[in-house]
């Protein structure tokens, strides 16, 4: 499916140059991977949207021809899909068995951050992939080759800043000389500087130490840091003893907005775009059923993770979640017409990298208008 000429985007009002929907992102190159076949899941009810059914029977049919039809592409042997350890959308879907549906063998790779994401797309490792909007933006700021179809959510209090309860730290203020970890180049990295920003602490008035979210809980556990920021599952295992200074719900009231973004390579895109349809489906679906059951995506999420359904539910509701329908609106995705604010908040975002020294120089907005294509949402929905 060929990219819609795309025309000025609504612009999301962003203060000082802090502002993104982004999620988690690291620089350490610790990936871990999994390959898995998905297993067969339970039934669930289907999208009451006929269009979406529609499309979803005639991928199947893909399927079974082994091209698509839109293109008349042979399909690989399997897609390679990337995703964070702990990423609730995706382990809904594994456990769902939805991931069946795109017809083909599906490759799980799971990272720590959104940084090694980028970089499986830059060694071709990976097509599609939900990560942060904070590493997204560096991404497509050194054309690394994709594109984002889908909001996954945006962040809330899933993602906070935790100081230790005996540590003498209660506000953000208190963190000058102390020790404080985060995944560099990621979404919590970006709203722990904002968070310094906003409250006047100068970035050099505390020690910052850039550690993957296993070695965050490691330190603090070892005593070796003072407070971190940082998303679940290791937020969750921090706040056994430790307290919340801020979250990223709190700094998107500030303006600092962090969000997860589902994305595509360019290249794979246009190709099978059958099946990139079918793929953002998959997301569609696992919305659905957290609105609709979401004592069942609650379960599904305690067994993915391996925790209580307590937990997964704190989880779940740590984040808000964005709908087919209206992932379309002007704040959003926008439509193929007239991209939405998505792209001038990773654009903002890109900005801010430059600020820190994470680039150079980040490239006009064009470039992340072309880099958000809402396309696969309207064709999933049959728009």
């Amino acid at each position: 499916m060929k990219k819609r000429v795309k025309r000025l985007a609504a612009i999301l009002l962003v203060s000082i140059l802090v502002f993104s929907l982004a999620a988690c992102g690291s620089a350490n190159e610790t990936e871990q991977t999994t390959e898995s076949s998905a297993d067969a899941g339970n039934d669930t009810e289907d999208s009451s949207d006929s269009s979406a059914e529609d499309t979803q029977s005639e991928s199947a049919d893909v399927a079974e021809e082994g091209v698509d039809p839109i293109t008349g592409e042979k399909y690989p042997d399997q897609i390679n899909i990337g995703t964070l350890n702990g990423a609730i959308q995706t382990g809904i879907a594994e456990e769902e068995g939805f991931f069946e549906e795109l017809g083909i063998k599906v490759n799980i790779l799971y990272f720590d951050s959104g940084r090694d994401v980028s970089n499986a797309f830059a060694s071709n490792s990976i097509d599609v992939a939900s990560f942060g909007s904070s590493p997204i933006s560096l991404g497509v700021s050194n054309d690394l080759g994709y594109e984002v179809i889908f909001i996954n959510d945006v962040i809330g209090k899933s993602e906070s800043l935790a100081a230790k309860q005996d540590s003498g730290i209660s506000t953000i203020a208190d963190l000058k000389g102390k020790k404080v970890a985060t995944p560099f180049a990621s979404t919590a990295h970006f709203s722990l500087l904002n968070a310094l920003l906003l409250e006047g602490v100068e970035e050099g008035e505390v020690e910052l130490l850039d550690m993957q979210p296993q070695d965050i809980l490691a330190a603090w556990q070892r005593g070796d840091i003072d407070a971190a920021y940082v998303w679940n599952p290791v937020l969750a295992e921090l706040l056994k003893d430790g307290v919340v200074l801020t979250d990223s719900e709190k700094l998107a009231e500030q303006g600092a907005v962090t969000a997860d973004l589902t994305t595509a390579n360019k290249e794979f895109a246009q190709k099978y775009p059958t099946l990139v349809t079918a793929y953002t489906e998959v997301f569609i679906k696992t919305y659905d059923l957290i609105q609709n059951d979401y004592e069942k995506a609650a379960e599904d999420t305690a067994k993915n993770l391996n925790i209580t359904v307590e937990e997964a539910k704190e989880q779940l509701e740590g984040v808000k979640w964005i709908s087919g329908e209206d992932q379309l609106l002007p704040e959003y995705l926008g439509t193929s017409g007239e991209v939405g604010a998505l792209a001038d908040t990773i654009k903002a975002t890109a900005d801010f990298h430059v600020t820190q020294g994470n680039l150079d120089s980040a490239p006009e907005l064009d470039v992340f208008k072309d880099a958000v294509d809402p396309s696969f949402v309207e064709a999933a929905l049959g728009k």
